[in-house]
């Protein structure tokens, strides 16, 4: 084993370890999600009951997409004070910020008593929401990535990525069962605040997992190599990121189009489609959603132990390929109005979206520098998310409003997935990679740190030698 590789941890701290990041990030996306649930189910008329019904709609998934344009800063504060201060602390941050802004929104007034306040006040807590998640997926991927074994990372580094379905199970879960049980007059008087004030409850259990962790030792290490030097001019993350993992940057933007687009128009448009094209009920629509997230849940362990295998690319080429390949026959099946036609698109479009979901923890984290980690896969990450998740169900909404049928919707997410074929299609491979050592070859303090940090075909010489160099230390 080469000089500067960390020994995994005993099982039974890597299974806390990866019990603290799962819990964190299914409390956090089941209050993202839940948000993007009521956006299609009742916030168009709670906070904008002078709207014609799409068009509420359409304001309410605004306020949604306003989430998203917050988590690039996120990005850039949690992953700027998480490579210098550690990825904990900004964990335990993370939640208990987007677990008081959902149970704010749980106590909000409505339009019919405070008016234009309401939804103003809304997009505030919106905006905090999407700042808390901006940080909060690359340091819960990177605290299981650098604590893990460089064979299987892929697949415990997609355990984190479970907390996705995880959420949205939960909150499909919750407002499911709100909606069989109470009428619709209930429900959109007060029953929707139930699963927002939830969440007060999970965000505790939450903090007493994530406080039982420790630091990852991988960042330990690069913390300690640089005090050592003591470099009075280490650069900041983020001029280091963009000086030596451009290239990296771009590839993770591009990865994510076809995987952010996709999920968000297969599990919160469809609310919308189903409901108002296909002439199917909420409840039905929202049960689906739920079989679906149940099986997403299941296969993102097995595509990311996969792509221990094989590779992180191929599988992300063959989700990606398969995604583009399934949108015709995914509204064709919503299109029959039959649940079990419903189910099967919703369930194959969650699976095929797993195979780029899975294996993108362990293929983000091994592109960067340690003390440069959690700003380079964030900003990756979420300032994708801005031209990709964000508008999603927008544009797919006034795609709808405009053509009236489902063909530009799919045409949308096709172009979403050539340009994620594109960008992995050009990557270099990095399962090979091991974490400590590539915090040595690429710690960003020298001159020709960054030359073999880049993932495109411009460093394609140098990432094939650290490809090399990596598999004799695994």
């Amino acid at each position: 084993m080469a000089s500067g590789t960390t020994a995994p941890p005993p099982p039974a701290r890597l299974s806390r370890i990866v019990a603290a990041s799962l819990i964190g990030t299914t409390i956090e996306w089941y209050d993202f999600f839940l948000y993007g649930s009521a956006a299609a189910l009742v916030f168009g008329k709670v906070f904008f009951p002078d709207s014609d019904p799409l068009v509420g709609t359409l304001l309410s998934f605004l306020t949604y997409a306003v989430g998203f344009a917050a988590r690039p800063l996120g990005a850039l504060v949690f992953g700027h004070f998480g490579d210098r201060l550690g990825r904990k602390r900004l964990l335990v941050l993370s939640l208990l910020m987007m677990g008081g802004a959902t149970f704010a929104i749980g106590l909000l007034p409505t339009h019919a008593t405070v008016g234009a306040a309401a939804p103003v006040l809304l997009t505030a807590l919106r905006l905090v929401q999407g700042f808390a998640l901006g940080g909060e997926w690359g340091g819960a991927v990177l605290l299981v990535s650098e604590h893990g074994d460089a064979r299987r990372r892929g697949f415990w580094a997609s355990w984190p990525q479970t907390g996705a379905p995880a959420g949205q199970l939960l909150a499909s879960g919750v407002l499911s069962l709100l909606t069989a049980v109470l009428s619709a007059h209930a429900f959109g008087s007060w029953g929707w605040r139930i699963p927002f004030l939830l969440s007060g409850v999970l965000v505790a259990v939450g903090l007493w997992v994530r406080l039982s962790v420790d630091e990852s030792p991988v960042f330990r290490q690069a913390l300690a190599q640089a005090e050592a030097r003591r470099d009075p001019a280490e650069q900041p993350p983020l001029v280091s990121v963009l000086r030596h993992h451009w290239r990296d940057v771009l590839v993770a933007m591009g990865a994510r189009m076809a995987e952010n687009i996709s999920y968000y128009v297969i599990t919160a448009f469809i609310l919308v489609y189903a409901t108002t094209s296909a002439g199917v009920t909420k409840q039905t629509a929202l049960n689906a959603v739920l079989i679906g997230s149940a099986v997403h849940f299941a296969v993102i362990p097995a595509w990311g132990a996969l792509s221990d295998r094989v590779g992180r690319r191929p599988v992300y080429l063959l989700g990606a390929a398969g995604i583009g390949l399934w949108m015709f026959p995914f509204f064709a099946l919503v299109d029959t109005g039959d649940f079990g036609g419903l189910v099967l698109a919703v369930t194959v479009g969650l699976v095929l979206h797993g195979a780029m979901y899975a294996p993108q923890a362990a293929f983000f984290s091994e592109m960067f520098a340690t003390r440069m980690r959690y700003s380079g896969a964030s900003i990756g990450a979420q300032f994708a998310s801005v031209a990709a998740g964000a508008p999603a169900p927008l544009i797919a909404t006034a795609l709808l409003s405009d053509y009236g049928d489902s063909t530009p919707i799919a045409l949308y997410v096709i172009a979403a997935a050539v340009l994620t074929l594109v960008a992995v299609g050009v990557a270099a491979e990095t399962r090979h990679r091991d974490l400590a050592s590539v915090a040595e070859r690429a710690a960003g303090t020298g001159a020709g740190a960054g030359a073999g940090a880049g993932t495109g075909r411009g460093g394609a010489a140098a990432a094939k030698a650290d490809a090399d160099s990596d598999a004799r230390t695994v």
